[in-house]
């Protein structure tokens, strides 16, 4: 990976000191904008950018009051002659948030930006500038390509504890020196209250900072924004944001565990009898809009969260929704199942871009495994919320879409596939072959597993046979809920090497240890 461009080292300081320069903020600064407050607006959250590709970006910020968002670009850190572009106007609507899109960018290349916020009504007062830098993706392949994945924050809990670090897996990620993160769901557990102490099994107390909106399971928009500000709150994951790009998707806990459309709570605790998911999903999807930014969303609840993100000639990701056009989970034993899990019009388009990409490698972004058992966790009668169900025969239920899936990928000889996810709080790696499968009309393909970034970790999934998944490697603690203090909190690396082409996958601690290594070859059919 020589021929990367790689940042300044002022540049990085610069960006790393300016995204953690509220790394104590008050508890008041989580909750909304105070009006009242004198001087020039602030953005005490940071920046971030997400979606880049080989000549666009998007710059994303957060206000404590109203403010024009403007965004300055350079080539280089000095900031002289920037390109300045005049971004959104923030205010309440969209909880003081905004994105701006970048466009024209230079390939490979090292971006540095910052973002100022001026008073609307004097647009001569500005704040003090945040800054930030990224990489385009480059159109030659000899610079190669590598980026990290992860999921799940502060779930089961265990939320933002400084005496550990905070978030201190970012810290780690960032030492990679990634293109980009991809997140794999679970960016907040709006389900998950945290308390200000827990207990830890072996003795000790684990202490968690904490929020008004932390302090109870999400019911209204407000909430649902303070759960998406307390993640902002770390140092760790400001400083990330402010020198690595991403790409988000989202799962289950940015709603509530295990969430289907059309689902009714009718139970009363914590959640009111009656509740509708589908309401909650509306106020999440608005408060995901309004805090990540990403392409198809452009800070609009109704837009659609998968989408393919060009990254240059090596590589394509295919960003999935596996939560919002799902069937209820039940059994998921049934002989036909036309919705499945991705719906209908999804998997159509799904099967249509990777026709289409001709990058060398398809990273198929999944937010829930394929081959690994999750049950849903109901009384009575089991029900399972992937897409195994444990019987190792014959596809059934969602099974069913999968398999067309492969098949199709299968018979047009699309190459370079390969699967990555978070969701069961450990890390794996499973090979996946027809020779061991019931379903054997599909060709051989790898899924790795990573996670948690901070939450409790979990014992490894039960295996479903249909597929016919190995699990070459597993890291996984043998009793549940085991909290971030005591490790097993994990990401993946993926490397793309520009003059061969291969792609290396490193499954890594929280501290950056890699605990295994593959390497797959571009072209080559059953790995």
């Amino acid at each position: 990976m020589s021929d990367r461009p790689l940042p300044g080292r002022r540049s990085v300081l610069r960006g790393s000191l300016a995204a953690s320069a509220a790394l104590s903020l008050p508890t008041a600064l989580a909750a909304a904008p105070a009006f009242a407050r004198s001087g020039r607006p602030g953005a005490a959250w940071g920046v971030q950018t997400g979606d880049v590709t080989t000549d666009s970006g998007l710059v994303w910020v957060r206000s404590d009051r109203p403010a024009r968002m403007i965004v300055e670009t350079s080539a280089t850190d000095s900031f002289r002659n920037p390109r300045r572009l005049r971004g959104p106007l923030l205010g309440p609507g969209t909880d003081f948030t905004g994105t701006t899109r970048l466009r024209g960018l230079p390939a490979g290349e090292q971006i540095h930006y910052r973002v100022l916020l001026a008073d609307p009504d004097d647009p001569r007062r500005t704040g003090e500038p945040v800054t930030g830098t990224f990489r385009t993706a480059s159109v030659k392949r000899r610079q190669g390509v590598r980026f990290v994945w992860s999921g799940d924050l502060a779930g089961q809990g265990w939320g933002i504890n400084e005496a550990i670090g905070g978030y201190r897996i970012y810290d780690a990620m960032a030492a990679v020196d990634p293109d980009f993160f991809l997140c794999s769901g679970d960016n907040i557990y709006a389900d998950g209250p945290i308390q200000a102490t827990a207990a830890l099994p072996g003795g000790g107390v684990y202490r968690s900072v904490t929020t008004e909106e932390k302090a109870h399971v999400a019911l209204t928009l407000d909430d649902f924004r303070g759960n998406f500000r307390y993640n902002l709150l770390d140092g760790p994951l400001r400083r990330f944001n402010a020198r690595v790009p991403s790409i988000i998707q989202w799962d289950d806990h940015e709603v509530r565990n295990n969430w289907y459309p059309g689902e009714v709570i009718d139970s009363g605790t914590p959640y009111p009898a009656g509740t509708r998911l589908d309401d909650l999903a509306a106020r999440a999807r608005r408060a995901f809009s309004e805090y990540f930014p990403i392409s198809t969303l452009g800070g609009r609840a109704d837009g659609r969260i998968h989408r393919v993100v060009h990254h240059g000639p090596l590589l394509d990701v295919f960003v999935l929704d596996m939560r919002t056009y799902r069937n209820a989970n039940s059994t998921d034993d049934q002989t036909t199942d036309p919705q499945g899990i991705l719906g209908r019009a999804q998997l159509e388009w799904l099967k249509r871009e990777l026709s289409r990409s001709r990058a060398v490698w398809k990273v198929i972004a999944a937010d829930m495994p394929l081959g690994l058992v999750v049950p849903d966790g109901v009384e009575g009668e089991p029900h399972f919320e992937a897409v195994a169900q444990g019987d190792p025969g014959a596809p059934l239920g969602r099974e069913l879409q999968i398999a067309e899936l492969l098949r199709y990928i299968k018979h047009r000889r699309i190459t370079g596939t390969v699967w990555l996810t978070a969701d069961v709080h450990h890390t794996s790696a499973q090979h996946y072959d027809p020779s061991r499968a019931a379903f054997k009309d599909f060709a051989p393909f790898w899924e790795f597993v990573s996670g948690p970034l901070n939450a409790g970790a979990f014992p490894a999934s039960e295996l479903d046979g249909t597929f016919g998944p190995d699990r070459v490697f597993v890291k996984a603690p043998t009793v549940a809920n085991v909290s971030p203090a005591e490790g097993y909190q994990f990401f993946g690396e993926v490397e793309i090497d520009g003059h061969s082409g291969e792609l290396t996958v490193r499954l890594r601690e929280y501290d950056g240890t890699v605990l295994f290594t593959k390497v797959l070859v571009p072209g080559r059919v059953g790995q």
